[in-house]
């Protein structure tokens, strides 16, 4: 099985044609056409150069096969006996078909292009035809495909204020906290098991949720990112499964999900836990049976994805109070990988106020203001409730006014800077004032201090003894 398997790879790499596009070698195609020479024709044509290809010998065929599997693209004869191509297509698009549809036909008549365009087909092959023409015609269904999902997930990311595209597929820091979250999200990203992201808000969940999937085999599909928080809850289940034209009202037109534009790809589902209850149903099914069904569809389609989802809400409590489905918050607690806050993380601080300040001087076109050993002093003593997303504000504030502010906070909180420090004193004068500071701040005890600055117990020791001596 394995040599089998390796010799189409093998056929597949040599006979793919650049001329037809990247995507033909991942695409999944349904033929559909009752005469056997055609059928074997198209396979021969097809079948080396996509991943997936099935046929079907007339309509009934075909409509089971499209509740079976997922295709990207169907190639479908019109004169069938029984039900002919254009009818059997209006049929599927009416109970929830979305792949692009190529129809075959040897009478190139105005009525039946008129027909064929209504019922949704996209482009046509006249018979008889050579194999150029019909590998041209399905590279541009996947083109159209392609391009239509990359607008409408880059639409969405933008409409959603996907937070921050700056340094999103890089977990920065070298804390101990940080290094442990890298090697397990380093171990799990190969794996297809779903993750569950914790932590308090700008922690940096989205930026863990992409570097799972550029670290997993998935990584040349679509990342979809989703704030669940977001969407309207009217309007959440049409926006992650699709619709039908006419499901609702302003419903004018059939819409693909972010399920289905995630389509062989990972979909990030963040604040998880506001979800509404109905949809918290859906998702459970969906997530068993990996199947999605669009609104107003009266057919589930089959949907590869590798999802993660996210939170800064403690599940277990909101499962208590009946708030979240115990059943779905089992389903999604397979791997959970917690983000910790920013104060725990020690010197990461400083490394990332300085990498903010160099890229962001650089993105808004602005002269980068030098961050004093009192700056960072104080940066290392603040709590930083809004994490490292408010540390990426601060440097943007300030390279906008030309300074540091005074204040940070929600509480208007003044930054503690010692004034008697001067820009002559020396680092490790900053360093003693910082780590006596913290270790007033926490009574003197030396585990807390060293939990808070990042560094072992027996540094603190070492440096407090020579202080003293």
């Amino acid at each position: 099985m394995k040599v089998a398997a390796e010799t189409v790879r093998k056929l597949r790499e040599t006979t793919a044609d650049p001329e037809f596009g990247p995507w033909l070698a991942q695409a999944s195609i349904l033929v559909v056409d009752d005469e056997p020479g055609m059928r074997n024709f198209l396979v021969r044509t097809l079948g080396p150069r996509c991943k997936r290809l099935e046929e079907a010998a007339d309509a009934e065929e075909a409509s089971r096969k499209l509740d079976e599997f997922h295709f990207d693209v169907v190639i479908l004869d019109n004169i069938m006996p029984g039900k002919n191509g254009v009818d059997w297509l209006a049929e599927q698009r009416a109970i929830g078909f979305f792949a692009d549809a190529i129809l075959m036909t040897a009478y190139a008549d105005l009525d039946t292009a008129i027909q064929a365009l209504r019922a949704g087909a996209v482009d046509f092959v006249l018979k008889p035809f050579r194999s150029n023409q019909l590998l041209n015609a399905v590279a541009r269904c996947l083109d159209r495909l392609r391009l239509q999902r990359e607008n409408y997930i880059l639409n969405y990311e933008l409409k959603a204020n996907s937070d921050h595209i700056l340094l999103r597929d890089k977990l920065i820091g070298e804390s101990p906290a940080v290094r442990q979250v890298r090697d397990t999200i380093a171990r799990v990203a190969p794996l297809p098991t779903s993750v569950l992201l914790t932590g308090q808000s700008g922690t940096g969940k989205e930026v863990a949720a992409r570097s799972l999937h550029t670290l997993s085999d998935r990584a040349d599909k679509p990342f979809v990112p989703v704030n669940c928080a977001a969407i309207p809850p009217d309007m959440i289940e049409s926006e992650l499964f699709g619709h039908l034209k006419g499901a609702f009202t302003g419903a004018e037109t059939m819409r693909e999900g972010l399920f289905m534009h995630a389509q062989g790809g990972t979909l990030f589902l963040d604040e998880i836990g506001e979800l509404p209850p109905a949809t918290q149903s859906k998702l459970l099914r969906a997530l068993e049976d990996r199947r999605v069904r669009p609104v107003g569809s009266e057919r589930e389609i089959p949907v590869d994805l590798r999802f993660v989802f996210a939170t800064n809400a403690e599940l277990e409590k909101e499962v208590q109070r009946g708030r979240f489905r115990a059943d779905l918050y089992f389903r999604i607690n397979v791997m959970q990988i917690h983000l910790p806050p920013l104060k725990d993380r020690g010197d990461d601080v400083q490394e990332l106020a300085t990498l903010f300040m160099r890229k962001l001087s650089q993105q808004l076109g602005m002269p980068p203001v030098p961050i004093p050993d009192k700056m960072r002093a104080a940066f290392a003593r603040y709590d930083w409730p809004g994490n490292v997303r408010e540390l990426r504000n601060l440097i943007e504030r300030t390279l906008i006014l030309g300074r540091f502010p005074e204040r940070l906070g929600l509480d208007g909180r003044t930054l503690e800077m010692t004034p008697e420090i001067s820009g002559e004193t020396s680092l490790a004068d900053v360093e003693r004032r910082h780590i006596l500071a913290v270790l007033k701040e926490t009574g003197g005890n030396r585990d807390e201090a060293s939990r808070r600055l990042g560094i072992s117990r027996k540094t603190i020791d070492r440096k407090v003894a020579s202080w003293d001596g």
